[in-house]
């Protein structure tokens, strides 16, 4: 097969074998694609990958934190804890759907994980939709459409890239960001304006509207997912205004019912619910994260480390990407006609924009990044092919070596994937199940764990929790409030956890257990909480696993002075 088929037009003289050729390649490379994506959903519970290249935060505290609302109602029918960290209040899309899945499921590690699998595997097909969709755009009308394998080869490069493998298997909201923000492309890339009457106007009438009622929901979601879906609107108002044939006029009449749409909606949200009722839970979220490491003397710092932690994406295709980019903003800009290009840039850079101002270069942050940063690859690829008129000896070098490239990162990513697929770890929840059974066991103690990890835990074992870390109430006056009976902490003890306990408690170290392979955080330690006050009976054994404190309705949020009584 002439190496140009992989990204280029079909030559005409043997349009009938190459076209089956395609297909069957196409066919064939899909099928690997599949099977990667069900090695996803194997061993749920397993560690994130030890020893990987990726020491995230996330693996220890998000999967629990932004499924808090979910196990908190299926647990005690409440989702909210008065006075602990509640992102739910401007988060609820991803914990809302987990609650869907918990009705059946039950709240579990391994309910959550498998819907983070079933998004990535939404998120492939849209990929694949949505790359198509332009390239049938960029076909003349009267054309047939040339065939094509980008779609293909961009779904295969993510679904063997172990950078995805790691994190599209927690439970944590960057792919439902990342899925919504597909879709929203895809929707854009279908809005048109309704034109005059026809004789058809119902079929036109729905084919203006649905794209405009998509992007109007699509937009509030993205936002209620994670705020920094902000950073993203560009990406998807330069497919709108291309839509709109880059006419500022039309891109006002194309975008005005969709932003009246979604401000309509996250209005009404944030004026019904979160106003009158969760607005400190929601504004202590706001200034948890609202802060920035950047400033005039570490700029260049940041920058630089911004850019270089790229390469968590892959030390070959990040490097890939960003060549391939330069080369075609220096010397071949026509290729940006096609409206699918910059927008896809523009999600590259408005992200990379937050990275920068946040400052906290956690790995699965550049999850974002990497699905854009892909698609590129063989999207300008193949616009490059079909540019060249004459396909001269250099241009056919310069195809073949990039299929070279391109297969030898998919078979680096596949290896490592394979690697991480055959040898799962479950230190993590093996501790976990031994904290249960422990807490369990004793019936003298207050079942409600305090930890940093507590929601995890709630999520790997049911049991009660309240985090140590974050919460709208000072951590003493929830101590106070709540009586938890057992504090679990990684490798130590913090002076400011300590103070906030010891008025009450007296820590006893009951067991440790080695988990995960952060050296800050490779040692897992319960520690059960006597009563340090003078004539107090031991706290008898609760025979609800949730305290009454805990068991709150929409609006009934207690005042911190009755929560100190």
């Amino acid at each position: 097969m002439n190496s140009l088929m992989l990204f280029g037009s079909i030559p005409t003289s043997r349009s009938t074998a190459g076209r089956f050729v395609s297909k069957i390649t196409e066919f064939i490379l899909l099928l690997i694609a599949v099977t990667f994506v069900l090695f996803h959903a194997l061993h749920l519970k397993a560690d994130f990958p030890n020893n990987s290249p990726w020491m995230d935060w996330s693996k220890y505290t998000d999967e629990g934190w932004y499924s808090d609302a979910a196990i908190r109602h299926f647990q005690s029918g409440h989702w909210y804890v008065p006075g602990d960290f509640n992102p739910a209040v401007a988060l609820p899309v991803w914990p809302l759907i987990e609650s869907v899945v918990f009705r059946f499921t039950g709240a579990n590690l391994v309910a959550a994980r498998a819907l983070a699998v079933s998004i990535f595997a939404f998120i492939l097909l849209v990929c694949w939709l949505l790359l198509r969709r332009w390239q049938s755009l960029s076909t003349p009308i009267g054309k047939e459409r040339a065939g094509s394998l980008a779609p293909a080869v961009a779904v295969l490069l993510l679904a063997v890239s172990p950078f995805c493998y790691a994190f599209t298997r927690l439970a944590i909201l960057e792919p439902m960001l990342i899925l919504l923000t597909l879709l929203a492309l895809l929707a854009a890339s279908y809005a048109t304006l309704e034109q005059g009457s026809s004789s058809f106007f119902w079929r036109v009438r729905h084919q203006h509207i649905v794209p405009i009622i998509a992007l109007g929901l699509l937009l509030p979601l993205m936002v209620l997912t994670k705020t920094t879906a902000v950073f993203l609107f560009p990406a998807i108002g330069w497919l709108l205004w291309a839509r709109a044939e880059y006419r500022l006029r039309l891109l006002l009449r194309l975008s005005l019912p969709v932003v009246a749409l979604a401000a309509i909606i996250w209005l009404g949200y944030y004026g019904f619910i979160v106003r009158p009722h969760f607005l400190n839970d929601y504004r202590y979220l706001f200034s948890a994260n609202a802060y920035t490491g950047i400033t005039s003397e570490n700029a260049f710092f940041v920058l630089r480390d911004t850019f270089a932690d790229g390469l968590w994406i892959g030390h070959i295709l990040y490097p890939l990407a960003l060549v391939t980019t330069v080369i075609t903003l220096l010397f071949v800009p026509r290729i940006l006609r096609n409206p699918l290009i910059p927008a896809l840039l523009l999600w590259v850079v408005g992200y990379a924009v937050f990275l920068a101002y946040h400052n906290n270069l956690q790995p699965r942050y550049y999850l974002v990044v990497s699905i854009p940063l892909t698609l590129l690859v063989p999207v300008i690829f193949e616009s490059i092919w079909r540019h060249s008129r004459i396909i001269a000896p250099g241009q056919r070098l310069a195809a073949a070596l990039a299929i070279a490239v391109l297969v030898i990162i998919a078979l680096s990513d596949a290896r490592q994937t394979l690697h991480y697929v055959r040898n799962p770890e479950y230190t993590f929840a093996s501790a976990a199940s031994q904290i249960h059974d422990i807490v369990t066991a004793d019936h003298t103690h207050n079942p409600l764990i305090l930890s940093i990890s507590g929601s995890d835990l709630s999520l790997m074992t049911g049991l009660p929790s309240i985090c140590d870390d974050f919460g709208t109430m000072d951590l003493a006056v929830r101590v106070r409030a709540y009586q938890p009976g057992w504090y679990v902490t990684w490798n130590q003890v913090d002076d400011d956890k300590m103070d906030a306990l010891t008025p009450m408690y007296q820590l006893q170290r009951v067991a440790a257990f080695p988990a995960m392979d952060d050296p800050e955080r490779n040692l897992l330690i319960l520690y059960r909480l006597d009563s340090a006050l003078p004539d107090t009976p031991h706290r008898l054994h609760r025979r609800k696993p949730i305290p009454r404190l805990l068991q709150t309705s929409l609006g009934q949020q207690p005042s911190t002075a009755q929560l100190e009584h």
